[in-house]
């Protein structure tokens, strides 16, 4: 992966708040990328991980109704929330 995506911080957070479902978002330019972070993230945490394949066009450009204890979206520029 050529990219720092900070892999270890998302770990950090499934672990924190104990998720089991946990979805990931991606800009379509990452998006060859997520078989690899899915891998990764399950193998690290022991929980499931959803890849979402609709828009992601920035934070307010965020799945609704999705039953998931935790969402990770990935941009293009620190969010800070």
């Amino acid at each position: 992966m050529k990219y720092d995506l900070e892999l270890k911080k998302a770990v950090e957070e499934i672990r924190k708040n104990e998720a089991k479902k946990v979805l990931i978002q991606l800009p379509d330019g990452l998006k060859p990328e997520a078989r690899e972070i899915k891998m990764q993230l399950e193998k690290e945490t022991n929980c499931e991980v959803y890849i979402w394949l609709g828009s992601c066009f920035g934070g307010c450009d965020f799945p609704r109704n999705i039953k998931t204890d935790l969402m990770i979206a990935w941009g293009h520029s620190e969010w800070r929330y």
